[in-house]
C-alpha cells in the first residue's frame, strides 16, 4: 500500500454521529423529570464548551440536541395528592404473579424500571391507566393474559 493512500484514509473525516431518535408521544415529565433534562442540558453545555476532541465533541452536541429538544417540548405534569386513579405521575401498589411492587408513572426519559419508575408509554403504564384501588386488570404479558391487582394509588412525591 503507498504512503499516499494510507495518509488519505488517515484524513477522512469521521462518519457523522446519528442522531438520538425522539419519541413520537407526548414529552409528559413530573417535576423531577424537568430537573433531569435541565441538569442534563446544563452539564452537557459545560462539556461542550471545554472539550475540544472533535470526535468526542461530536457525539457531545448531538447529546445536547436532543436534551434540548427534550426540554423545549416537556410538559410537566403532576397529579393531585389524592388522585382516584392510575395516572401519570402515580406511584401505584400493584400484585403481580404474587408479588407487591409498587411503581411510579414518569416520563420515557426518566423511567427506570430497576428503581420503580416505568415510562406512562410502556404496556403496564397504558393497561394501568385509569384503574382505582381494587380493580383488577387484565395484561398482555408474553402471548398470554395476567391479572394485576391495584392495591393503592398516591399522588404526587
Amino acid at each position: 500500500m503507498s504512503r499516499a493512500f494510507t495518509k488519505e484514509i488517515d484524513d477522512a473525516p469521521a462518519p457523522p454521529v446519528p442522531e438520538h431518535p425522539i419519541s413520537a408521544a407526548r414529552n409528559l415529565v413530573t417535576a423531577n423529570g424537568a430537573r433531569q433534562i435541565e441538569q442534563m442540558v446544563a452539564v452537557l453545555t459545560e462539556q461542550v464548551t471545554s472539550t475540544s476532541d472533535s470526535d468526542v465533541l461530536a457525539g457531545l452536541k448531538r447529546d445536547l440536541r436532543y436534551w434540548e429538544a427534550r426540554r423545549a417540548s416537556m410538559e410537566i405534569l403532576e397529579p393531585g395528592p389524592e388522585p382516584a386513579s392510575v395516572r401519570f405521575g402515580t406511584r401505584v401498589s400493584i400484585r403481580r404473579s404474587g408479588q407487591v411492587r409498587d411503581i411510579r408513572i414518569v416520563g420515557e426519559d426518566e423511567a427506570d424500571p430497576s428503581a420503580g419508575t416505568i415510562a406512562w408509554t410502556s404496556p403496564l403504564a397504558r393497561a394501568l391507566e385509569g384503574a382505582a384501588p381494587g380493580d383488577m386488570v387484565e395484561f398482555e404479558v408474553a402471548g398470554r393474559e395476567e391479572e394485576i391487582a391495584v392495591l393503592s394509588i398516591n399522588g404526587a412525591g
